[in-house]
């Protein structure tokens, strides 16, 4: 499969991801009487990845993120010729979808992105007040627990066919941990998304959303290529 091809499928799961898990927080979340809540928009965001695993992993491997290309670079699964294109075709589909996300949000009488539109945050911006060191720390350790569950979901020594359920089943998780601490990431490119259209602090803070999940992807890579990757 071309490279071409190959990030157009990241382009289009990446957007699913965002325009799916974001979706859900920002038009569900709260709606009145009828909520999905913490756990609504975490089963959202792992039904996208599971959905999507299995709707391109074959063309692309369904990274959907830049923290997991970066992590598969370190553990040997993927080439690091390839790494700047995915990121590429990772943060435009963020982008179009949070785009999508807010004309449709915007049909609402009311609406606003002052209210967050799902970006990720830090201290006054964080939905529990969580410090700043605390989040860094949140975002660093369960991006490198999922990119654990990836490199392990994906060994061709697992049993073939259920990875996509594992790494949907493993996001969902890891939001049910984190979204009260930092709205949750662990993808650099869906912070972008929604942080473009919210812009002021949501881009100040975005920083933290880059460099915590890609130096967890890279620990996480890193760590089971060293301790559990074959050998000879």
């Amino acid at each position: 499969m071309t490279l071409s091809k190959r990030a157009a499928a990241e382009f289009f799961g990446t957007f699913w991801l965002v325009f799916g898990g974001c979706g859900a927080a920002v038009l569900d979340a709260a709606f009145p009487n009828l909520g999905i809540g913490f756990l609504g928009v975490a089963l959202a965001f792992g039904l996208t990845v599971l959905t999507m695993v299995y709707a391109i992993g074959h063309i692309s491997g369904g990274h959907l993120n830049p923290a997991i290309s970066l992590g598969l670079v370190v553990g040997k699964r993927f080439p690091i010729s390839d790494l700047i294109p995915y990121w590429i075709a990772q943060v435009l589909g963020a982008i179009a979808a949070a785009g999508v996300l807010y004309v449709i949000a915007s049909g609402k009488e009311g609406f606003s992105v002052a209210g967050g539109f799902a970006s990720n945050g830090y201290a006054d911006h964080s939905p529990g007040g969580y410090s700043l060191m605390a989040c860094l720390v949140a975002e660093i350790v369960l991006t490198m627990f999922f990119l654990l569950i990836v490199m392990g979901a994906t060994d061709r020594r697992a049993p073939q066919g259920f990875a996509a359920i594992a790494i949907g089943l493993g996001l969902t998780l890891i939001h049910l941990i984190g979204i009260p601490v930092t709205n949750l990431s662990v993808n650099p490119a869906r912070s972008t998304g929604p942080a473009v259209f919210v812009g002021g602090w949501a881009i100040h803070q975005l920083w933290l959303f880059w460099v915590a999940p890609l130096i967890g992807g890279a620990l996480g890579g890193g760590l089971y290529s060293v301790l559990f990757g074959e050998r000879g």
